[in-house]
């Protein structure tokens, strides 16, 4: 079993992803790739520990990778599935918290509301992940960030769009992209730009890391010249009532063979998952060999045992 060398975190649990200084960031992709590269050497890391999957929302990599993830490092885990009555309701969120610290080491929520996680943590007294919710999705951005530093090293000064919704995708990678110096573009219709606060904050950080985030509402523009194109759906779970008006709305933002003639002759398509073909992105351009989706998908379980090993150890 590996001696660890993980980052401090400011807290025990990884909530919104601000939690994570630029360097602890860092540290924690470059954990990623060693977990990824020498399996072996976690074996058993996390014996005897145990992880609870709270979860709202519907879930294929999430869940799976998480679950995977735990019980190859020598843990366990327990999925509690909320899909038909919500965290809060047969059970105040206060006493879900502090039953499960006394049965598991760490929890997982994957939630409607951010305000959710917000509580979970606030009242358990074990680590608490945000496996998503309408406000953040930090360990798919964690997953992402390593999938490019993985192909092309630092990732400082890299160029990168996001199309679409600004959304909770959007939001974690405004916020992760700013510590790691990264440019980024993003390109959404009026009504749907990211919450400014995020912007506002991934902006300073950008500017202590050398990066620089720009939000704008031409979708060519904000492609014009980007090392990598993310998109995402355009209407997210909850959102399902307004998927006939979005699709009118979002039309021009669709990532296809048109749009991305505009990014680098060698630029790289991102989608977290699950996509719909036809909408905000083309067959042609998610299953492209420039397309890193299920090398994404793959790399949600790397991260996510660099962020249970950090969290536990």
């Amino acid at each position: 079993m590996a001696v660890l060398a993980v980052p401090a975190m400011t807290t025990r649990d990884l909530v919104t992803g601000a939690e994570l200084s630029a360097a602890q960031l860092r540290e924690m992709l470059r954990l990623s790739g060693e977990v990824k590269a020498h399996p072996e050497r976690f074996r058993g890391a996390l014996s005897r520990r145990f992880l609870a999957l709270l979860f709202e929302k519907p879930s294929l990599r999430t869940r799976v990778s998480f679950e995977i993830g735990m019980q190859s490092l020598g843990g366990g885990s327990v999925f509690l599935d909320y899909s038909a009555a919500r965290l809060g309701e047969r059970e105040n969120v206060r006493d879900v918290a502090k039953n499960l610290e006394r049965w598991v080491d760490v929890i997982a929520a994957r939630t409607y509301a951010q305000s959710t996680v917000d509580e979970l943590a606030a009242n358990a007294s074990i680590p608490v992940i945000n496996g998503l919710s309408d406000r953040y999705h930090p360990c798919q951005i964690l997953a992402d960030f390593f999938t490019l530093e993985e192909r092309l090293g630092s990732l400082r000064g890299f160029k990168l769009t996001f199309v679409g919704d600004g959304n909770n995708v959007c939001h974690s990678l405004l916020m992760a992209a700013g510590r790691l110096g990264v440019h980024m573009r993003v390109a959404t219709p009026e009504g749907y730009r990211p919450d400014p606060a995020i912007v506002t904050e991934a902006r300073q950080a950008a500017r202590e890391n050398k990066g620089k985030i720009e939000v704008l509402t031409d979708p060519v523009e904000a492609v014009e010249g980007a090392q990598a194109v993310y998109t995402d759906a355009w209407a997210s779970m909850g959102q399902e009532h307004e998927a006939g008006e979005r699709a009118k709305i979002f039309a021009a933002y669709q990532v296809n063979k048109e749009l991305m003639a505009h990014a680098a002759p060698d630029a790289f398509f991102m989608h977290c998952l699950p996509a719909h073909r036809g909408q905000e992105v083309t067959e042609e351009i998610l299953d492209s060999p420039r397309s890193l989706v299920y090398d994404q998908a793959e790399n949600r379980m790397h991260a996510q045992k660099a962020l249970l090993l950090t969290l536990l150890a």
